[in-house]
């Protein structure tokens, strides 16, 4: 069965679709946006030839929140189905918290004095092809990270910044919320937002109401090129469950539960379950049975 929208039409789709509940006014956001931002993103992961450095955890409490985690981990799986070599770069806890079960790489904590020779030096052994921000804390202004809040989190961030705007490589950002790493590149239009806009900027930015849910509309278009429908191996519970026995909490809520910003893991599934129709993949798949 061929696919019934072109990949620009889809994008535009998931573009709306991904902040259509409009929970931290990304809508206002998006108006400043060229159309096409998931496609853009997608091809930088479909041309990365062997590595993509993966960048999640953002501090909450002196642990990790869900969101971006439960999407790294899923982009992770996907570009392994692909045969690709994805890395997830993160700080403690959520570094001990992954490392045995994926391919990681530790940022130090508080370390911004020795983060940009870090960052270069990490750049040059790994040779990333594309490097992706999920959900990342990003540096605001006196080179300080802060939480929703407004709350001074530096103490407990690792400086992902830097892999970013040095990185010699395609780079992509995701955030829901404007003080995350590639927000810059809408930083003039934060005034009407309650935050602490990061200054960073990326090749491309990806908006979503939750971050993890911009990393299901990547794998929807690595589904439909690969006529692979990676979506359907999605677990977001089984994630959400796997994190939070590992000290995970809610961003929002603050509490080690089953939730992703205060949403129920049901809404990531839906948003997937959509995603699989509009990719064409499921349909291709049911076809074939």
């Amino acid at each position: 069965m061929p696919n019934l929208v072109s990949d620009e039409q889809l994008s535009h789709t998931i573009e709306n679709m991904m902040i259509e509940q409009n929970l931290r006014g990304m809508q206002s956001l998006y108006a400043h946006q060229l159309t096409g931002t998931y496609l853009r993103a997608a091809r930088s992961l479909f041309n990365a030839k062997q590595t993509v450095l993966i960048g999640t955890g953002f501090a909450v409490k002196q642990t990790f929140e869900t969101d971006g985690p439960v999407g790294a981990i899923a982009l992770y799986n996907a570009l392994i189905a692909l045969g690709k070599q994805p890395i997830l770069v993160c700080g403690n806890p959520l570094y001990t918290a992954l490392k045995n079960d994926f391919n990681c790489f530790e940022l130090p904590l508080n370390n911004f004095v020795d983060a940009m020779a870090f960052s270069k030096t990490a750049l040059a052994d790994l040779k990333p092809d594309c490097v992706l921000s999920i959900e990342r804390p990003g540096l605001c202004h006196g080179n300080k990270y802060y939480n929703m809040r407004g709350i001074d989190i530096s103490a407990d961030c690792g400086c992902f910044d830097f892999f970013v705007s040095q990185a010699p490589c395609p780079t992509v950002a995701i955030g829901d919320g404007g003080n995350e790493i590639g927000m810059g590149n809408l930083s003039q239009y934060m005034s009407e937002l309650s935050i602490t806009p990061s200054l960073t900027c990326c090749d491309e930015l990806l908006l979503a109401d939750v971050s993890n849910w911009a990393a299901y509309g990547l794998i929807a278009f690595l589904s439909r090129w690969h006529n692979q429908d990676l979506l359907a191996n999605i677990n977001t519970l089984g994630i959400l469950q796997y994190l939070s026995e590992r000290g995970s909490v809610d961003g929002v809520t603050q509490q080690n539960e089953l939730t992703e910003d205060g949403l129920h893991a049901t809404h990531g599934q839906q948003l997937i379950a959509r995603l699989r129709q509009l990719s064409g993949v499921a349909n291709q798949n049911e076809d074939l049975q």
